[in-house]
């Protein structure tokens, strides 16, 4: 089993100075590797506490240069927010730098707030999201950039040359059920973020693997990696206590970033999908809807987090996790210990479960060079 260790760089309310939360959080990130995490990841957002990473590439760079081993996942890089061409070339750019450690996690973003300060209209989020990935994808396979409808980006190489192929390593995070045969046709596997029922999620997944079989045909999909929010502790009742606190805590600042509460949550067009999160909220009320996102997440005694992810996997057949045991501000005391806890007694017994592994790039020559000049 692939377990990765998530950063989100949340500051709620300005409670510290954030060159404070960014001291800690990368110290917490850096203790990834040493402690046996497969891959560091982090999420983009703008403009607020929520999450203070506004360059996901530009943290990995950072992790790269820090770490010798693990693979940096995007979890995941807004396309509608960026230049195409501009991410074609720092994923390549990444990959080359860190010897082919780059999981790719690609999305669409939800926010008025972010969407509203670079000047974009959300509602073509998605028609922008599907040509950014159609032509940064086909950049990645083939070496330069070219068309696109809304881009119309004239014919440039992406330099240096990507080495190596993302298919089978590229993910995209997908929350609607509308969002699954889009992904499919992409040929991209799915980054899985609990916030529904997982029976729901499992139904998205009947829709995704009907679409991919008749688009791809023979070639399976990769397998899913789910991403949570998690706390461990030897002592069932603190574990339980801590887990309410903090996950209930972090939806909180999940229902502020979005707005989920307003009336214009889910109205822009292609996102009609999430005002049903907005009606859950207006019935069961803002602790309620904290309550249940939690009851999603993996959290409790070591024993109970491996039974909760083993549900996970059994339900959506994920080969990898990613968790994030820092957020909502909590103490970093408490989430250090979490993190241990969760490294001594959980991780050992995730890895000697036998899933599919990630997939390895394999490097490949540029168009015109030779094996010698490889060499």
């Amino acid at each position: 089993m692939h377990v990765g260790y998530g950063a989100v760089f949340q500051n709620p309310n300005n409670a510290l100075p954030d060159a404070e939360v960014y001291r800690q959080e990368l110290r917490l990130a850096e203790m990834a590797e040493p402690l046996g995490f497969d891959s560091i990841w982090c999420v983009e957002h703008h403009f607020d506490d929520y999450t203070m990473c506004p360059d996901v590439l530009q943290f990995l760079s950072y992790m790269a240069g820090r770490t010798s081993h693990v693979k940096l996942g995007s979890g995941v890089v807004v396309l509608p927010w960026h230049d195409p061409i501009r991410v074609a070339e720092q994923v390549s750019l990444l990959d080359h730098v860190s010897n082919g450690r780059v999981i790719l996690g690609l999305g669409r973003g939800l926010a008025r707030i972010e969407y509203e300060g670079f000047r974009l209209d959300q509602n073509e989020g998605r028609n922008l999201f599907v040509e950014y990935a159609e032509l940064v994808l086909n950049a990645l396979e083939n070496g330069y950039m070219e068309g696109g409808k809304y881009t119309k980006q004239p014919r440039r190489e992406i330099r240096p040359f990507p080495a190596r192929s993302f298919k089978g390593r590229t993910y995209a995070a997908a929350v609607s059920p509308e969002s699954m045969p889009i992904m499919a046709k992409l040929g991209v596997g799915l980054l899985v973020i609990p916030q529904k029922p997982w029976d729901a999620v499992k139904k998205d997944f009947e829709v995704y693997h009907k679409v991919w079989h008749e688009v791809n045909g023979a070639v399976p999909p990769p397998k899913p990696i789910s991403g949570g929010f998690c706390f461990v502790d030897e002592n069932k009742d603190r574990a339980e206590e801590m887990a309410f606190k903090w996950i209930s805590a972090n939806y909180h600042t999940v229902m502020k970033h979005y707005e989920m509460t307003s009336p214009e949550f889910g109205q822009q067009k292609s996102y009609e999908f999430y005002s049903n999160v907005g009606k859950f909220i207006r019935k069961h009320g803002v602790e309620g809807a904290a309550h249940d996102f939690a009851l999603l997440m993996p959290w409790g005694t070591p024993d109970q987090v491996l039974e909760k992810v083993a549900y996970i996997k059994e339900t959506i057949d994920a080969n990898g996790v990613m968790f994030n045991f820092s957020f909502a501000g909590m103490p970093y005391p408490d989430a250090e210990r979490s993190i241990k806890c969760f490294a001594k007694h959980v991780l050992p017994e995730l890895k000697k479960w036998n899933t599919e592994p990630l997939l390895e790039p394999i490097e490949r020559l540029a168009p015109g060079a030779s094996v010698q000049a490889a060499k």
